[in-house]
């Protein structure tokens, strides 16, 4: 699922002025967005991967960068959104099926995932690091020449390929949601836990004084974007949107908010 911080590929043409006898120049075109006329559109949460989504426990009601964003992009639309609560597990069968219209949810890439669903434009790029205690100071290199050190991660994601191929000689469990494999962590039940970087920020956010990044296994190269049933008409609509707030600037405030970027 879900490699240090870039911004979501800008991908808008910008269009060329026009300019005619010593006239002044024209302004640039706007963007061209779709609109879905009021649509519901069901959108797959976990409502376990903070910053991107997860349930205040004030109001107890959902937010993140998901909410915020998916909520600006049916704006845009006119289209209305339902956050639906889902487990990881199964996601994407569930998602090739039809069962949601979307799933936002800090879902990484893969050629493997795009054979059963369909990607929207990557928005951000990440790495994968280790969650470790605050008061240990091992290395990822030092963790895995350990061989009695365990590591916790999420089950079906692309962390766990992750941690699998680099601790190729520690035992690494694989937990349901992530907040049950950082708590592991905090409890002392393994010795680290490996997430890509912006969900690792959130989780020390919630859990201040606790944990910290150990370090970096895997360098940024991992694109995060939405994800569709197949042959999804709402796709290039999203991707019109994402790229319009990309050129408002939108999309830098979204992610300076909620720590996908500084």
């Amino acid at each position: 699922m879900k490699k240090l911080f870039v911004l979501l590929s800008a991908l808008i043409i910008v269009s060329m002025l026009l300019t005619a006898c010593g006239a002044p120049a024209a302004a640039p075109a706007k963007t061209s967005l779709t609109d879905l006329g009021g649509k519901k559109i069901v959108v797959a949460v976990e409502n376990a991967y903070p910053p991107f989504n997860s349930i205040d426990a004030t109001t107890n009601k959902g937010v993140g960068w998901d909410y915020d964003t998916v909520t600006e992009i049916c704006k845009r639309l006119n289209c209305t959104v339902e956050f639906k609560q889902a487990a990881w597990d199964g996601i994407f069968p569930a998602m090739a099926a039809g069962e949601y219209d979307m799933l936002a949810d800090g879902v990484t890439f893969t050629a493997d995932r795009a054979k059963i669903v369909d990607f929207s434009t990557p928005y951000v790029t990440v790495s994968q690091v280790i969650l470790v205690r605050a008061d240990d100071n091992r290395t990822p290199e030092q963790l895995k020449a350990d061989p009695k050190a365990k590591l916790s991660t999420q089950i079906g994601t692309s962390n766990e390929i992750a941690a699998k191929k680099y601790f190729t000689s520690n035992e690494v469990k694989s937990f349901e949601d992530f907040p049950a494999a950082v708590l592991a962590v905090i409890s002392n039940d393994v010795d680290g836990c490996v997430i890509d970087i912006i969900s690792a920020q959130g989780f020390i956010k919630d859990n201040a004084g606790k944990i910290k990044i150990g370090g970096e296994i895997l360098a940024a190269g991992e694109q995060l974007a939405f994800a569709f049933p197949p042959k999804s008409t709402l796709k290039d609509a999203v991707n019109g949107a994402l790229a319009a707030m990309v050129a408002d600037g939108t999309m830098a405030t979204l992610n300076k908010k909620w720590g996908l970027t500084k």
